[in-house]
C-alpha cells in the first residue's frame, strides 16, 4: 500500500470544546507492514501538515526500532528464527513490537502554531497523555523528566518519557515524537499483550535483572483494544 489514505472521516467539535482538542480532525486507518507504515507517518508532517490521527494496524510481526537505535542491540539469529520483519521509525525511543495483538498504534500528527503546539519538547507530550488515560480509565500521565533504566535503551516499555501513561505505576502507552518545522509527529502504541520474554529473547546482550523488564509495564489485554480505541476517538470530539 503506497500514501496516506484519504479521509475515513472527519471529526468536528460542536457546542463546548474540551481543552485544546478541538476544532477538527482527519482521522485515517491503514493496514500495511511495519515499514510501510512508518514511512507513510514521516510523510504525515511533510508540506503543509493537517491535524491527523491515524490508526495504524500492521500486516505481520515486526520489530521496531528507534531512529538512533543499534540493529546490534538485537540478535540476528534469534530475529531470523522468531520471523519476525524489522523496521525502523523516524522518531525516537528504543524497540517496540508490533502485530498479532501486541499493541494499539496510533499516530498523531498536529501542525506548528495549532492550539496543541507547545515549543517544550517535554510538555509536547501532555495532552497525548492525557487523551490516552482518559480512554484507558484509571490511569497516570508522567510529566516528569525521562526515567531511563537499564532495559530502557533497548525497550521502549522499559523507561518512561513525558506524556507517557502507567497503571499503578506500570507503563502502558509509550509515546514518541519527530519534530519538523512544520509540525509534530506523535507516535503512541497502547500495549495490549505484553510480552517480555519476547524481547528478553531478541536482546543481543540483555542486563542481569530479566525481572525488572517484566514489572516494567502491563498489557491492557485483549478484550479491551476495540473499547479503548473506540474511547479514543470520542474523546477527541467531547
Amino acid at each position: 500500500m503506497g500514501g496516506i489514505p484519504g479521509p475515513v472521516f472527519a471529526l468536528g467539535l460542536n457546542g463546548e470544546r474540551s481543552p485544546g482538542l478541538g476544532p477538527s480532525w482527519r482521522i485515517v486507518r491503514e493496514r500495511a507492514i511495519a515499514s510501510t507504515l512508518h514511512a507513510g507517518s514521516a510523510r504525515l508532517i511533510e508540506g503543509t501538515p493537517v491535524r491527523t490521527v491515524r490508526i495504524c494496524e500492521p500486516e505481520g510481526s515486526a520489530l521496531v526500532l528507534g531512529s538512533h537505535q543499534l540493529s546490534s542491540d538485537f540478535d540476528q539469529d534469534a530475529l531470523s528464527a522468531s520471523g519476525l520483519a524489522v523496521a525502523r521509525r523516524r522518531s525516537g525511543g528504543s524497540g517496540v513490537l508490533v502485530g498479532d495483538g501486541r499493541v494499539l498504534w496510533v499516530d498523531f500528527a498536529i501542525p506548528k502554531g495549532d492550539p496543541l503546539w507547545d515549543d517544550d519538547v517535554g510538555r509536547a507530550a501532555w495532552w497525548i497523555g492525557d487523551l490516552w488515560s482518559s480512554a484507558i480509565g484509571p490511569a497516570d500521565v508522567w510529566r516528569g523528566p525521562l526515567i531511563k533504566t537499564a532495559w530502557s535503551p533497548l525497550v521502549c516499555f522499559a523507561g518512561l518519557g513525558p506524556g507517557e501513561v502507567t497503571i499503578n505505576g506500570r507503563k502502558v502507552v509509550g509515546v514518541c515524537q519527530r519534530r519538523t518545522g512544520k509540525g509534530a509527529l506523535f507516535q503512541t502504541a497502547a500495549l495490549i499483550d505484553w510480552r517480555p520474554d519476547e524481547y528478553t529473547s531478541l536482546v543481543a546482550q540483555p542486563p542481569a535483572d530479566a525481572g525488572a523488564l517484566a514489572a516494567a509495564a502491563t498489557g491492557l489485554g485483549a478484550s479491551e483494544s476495540e473499547r479503548v480505541e473506540a474511547a479514543l476517538l470520542d474523546r477527541l470530539v467531547q
